[in-house]
């Protein structure tokens, strides 16, 4: 056991500049005050692992693979087609076009996506969610997925809290997949979870917020900074990314008054499982310096990846 702070983070220039930055913003007569330190955290490829697909993916291909079962018609289309076949390049590459600004793909998955969820309650889907987190193994670890977090990450929320900050995930992914296990693994609780939503409605008979068949809005790229402010009220302080996505939030938080701006780089070829990958993040790597980004290289700045399985 270690007092030190951070200790899956190795010396280097991205943990002083953490440390640094704490201590800036917490120390002295310029100390900035508890209720304006806010720090927000992307999920996917930031949090946690998101290879070889997002674990929201993961669930949506199993749903998708059980409705093609029931309906074999909808195998003829993607994302069916993909689902049942086991193409899972295909689900990859629809993500990857959109991170590069291609949405023809990413659209037809969103489609599909909202129809699997038209007309349930929300307590429904979350109970749904709730029995994968439990059952369900990361595809190429085979772990849980509360084993398929970052340590370093969670360390860093910690480390912010034990400091005044309160932190939020910010990410890209279905609000309501994430909050039922964003507590248990992360420390968040449901309320401070922004993401992508389905559209809700008021079943006044049966008393239930329920889905329907239209996406809301997708919380990426320009949206999460408009996500941001309309949730917390406030120009966080830190933020952490890992995709061209993230760019704007990342951005949002460099340019207030203080602000540091954490960029994680997946450039671990040491197989630790994390396996390398510039994909859907060339442009926020290749800006990195000029906004004045600070790069997370997972090989070179993290002792330890994983939780124990």
């Amino acid at each position: 056991m270690t007092d030190e702070p951070l200790p899956s983070w190795t010396d280097g220039a991205a943990r002083d500049a953490i440390l640094e930055f704490v201590a800036s913003v917490t120390e002295g007569p310029d100390a900035v005050p508890v209720e304006q330190r806010v720090a927000v955290f992307d999920n996917d490829g930031t949090l946690w692992t998101e290879k070889p697909m997002p674990t929201q993916l993961h669930y949506i291909v199993q749903q998708w693979r059980a409705a093609a079962e029931a309906d074999p018609s909808l195998a003829e289309h993607q994302p069916y087609r993909a689902a049942v076949s086991g193409d899972l390049g295909w689900l990859g590459a629809a993500i990857d076009k959109h991170y590069d600004g291609d949405e023809s793909d990413v659209s037809t998955v969103i489609d599909a996506i909202a129809r699997l969820t038209d007309g349930m309650s929300v307590e429904q889907y979350a109970s749904s969610v709730a029995e994968f987190y439990r059952t369900a193994k990361h595809l190429t670890l085979q772990r849980a997925y509360r084993s398929a977090i970052y340590v370093p990450m969670v360390e860093l929320m910690r480390f912010l809290e034990e400091h005044g900050f309160t932190c939020y995930i910010v990410s890209g992914g279905d609000r309501d997949f994430m909050r039922p296990m964003t507590e248990d693994y992360y420390g968040i609780p449901p309320e401070r979870v922004i993401g992508s939503a389905l559209g809700l409605r008021y079943d006044e008979d049966g008393a239930q917020v329920r889905y329907t068949a239209e996406f809301d809005f997708l919380d990426d790229g320009d949206e999460k900074p408009i996500r941001i402010w309309s949730r917390i009220g406030r120009r966080p302080l830190l933020a952490a990314g890992n995709s061209n996505g993230d760019v704007p939030m990342l951005d949002f938080i460099r340019r207030g008054a203080v602000g540091l701006a954490l960029l994680v780089h997946h450039d671990d070829d040491t197989g630790r499982g994390d396996a390398p990958y510039d994909q859907g993040a060339q442009k926020a790597l290749a800006a990195a310096s000029d906004r004045g980004f600070t790069v997370v290289s997972v090989k070179r700045d993290w002792s330890t990846v994983f939780v124990e399985a």
